[in-house]
């Protein structure tokens, strides 16, 4: 049975309503990414009936809240959620906390490069987090299945890593907080989730 990587976002925070960056400052999620982690749990657990695995996740607020939850939809302990610290996101340096429209007027050609969160001042490198999290997959168990939950630009890393992409290549993958990858004999497939926000 070849291994699958299942590669997920936490759902919507507060921040990222607030177009805030976050790095590793936390916020935690919105009625909208609870749903959300709700729907990727659901849809996960298709894929992983009769199958071994492990969950591992940041040990950021909102990636062990959306672990949690996506633990209960596919009937996993949450107890036996891995988190490690090589899984978080990039940390932001002076730009944490600080809104996306407010850097825009600061630098308005800011959001035509794709890596463009990697100017922050004091930022974190993305060698620094390739790193990481090439430390971390050199440690994990040789046989089943991994889910991981981790962050926008850290699973953009850890997908190009898994996939030996470019620089280029890796800044150019959505981000998105209503989906999940699964990577599995080099082929990386998104599978999309059906997100029901409650009329309340």
């Amino acid at each position: 049975m070849t291994r699958k990587i299942f590669v997920l976002r936490h759902g919507q925070t507060q921040f990222n309503a607030e177009q805030k960056l976050q790095g590793h400052c936390n916020s935690p999620l919105t009625p909208k990414g609870v749903a959300q982690a709700h729907g990727v749990g659901a849809t996960l657990s298709e894929y992983l009936k009769g199958r071994t695995y492990t969950v591992y996740a940041s040990p950021l607020g909102r990636a062990v809240q959306t672990a949690n939850i996506v633990c209960e939809e596919v009937g996993h302990s949450s107890s036996k959620i891995i988190e490690d610290d090589r899984l978080k996101e990039f940390s932001l340096g002076e730009w944490e906390q600080t809104t996306i429209p407010s850097l825009v007027e600061a630098n308005p050609d800011l959001l035509s490069d794709r890596d463009w969160y990697l100017k922050a001042p004091n930022a974190e490198s993305y060698q620094s987090v390739k790193s990481r999290l090439q430390s971390w997959l050199s440690d994990l168990p040789e046989t089943g299945d991994i889910v991981v939950v981790s962050h926008a630009l850290t699973g953009a890393v850890l997908r190009g890593t898994l996939l030996n992409m470019t620089y280029e290549q890796v800044w150019q993958q959505d981000l998105p907080q209503d989906a999940f990858f699964m990577i599995e004999n080099n082929t990386m497939t998104r599978v999309d989730c059906l997100v029901e926000l409650s009329a309340a």
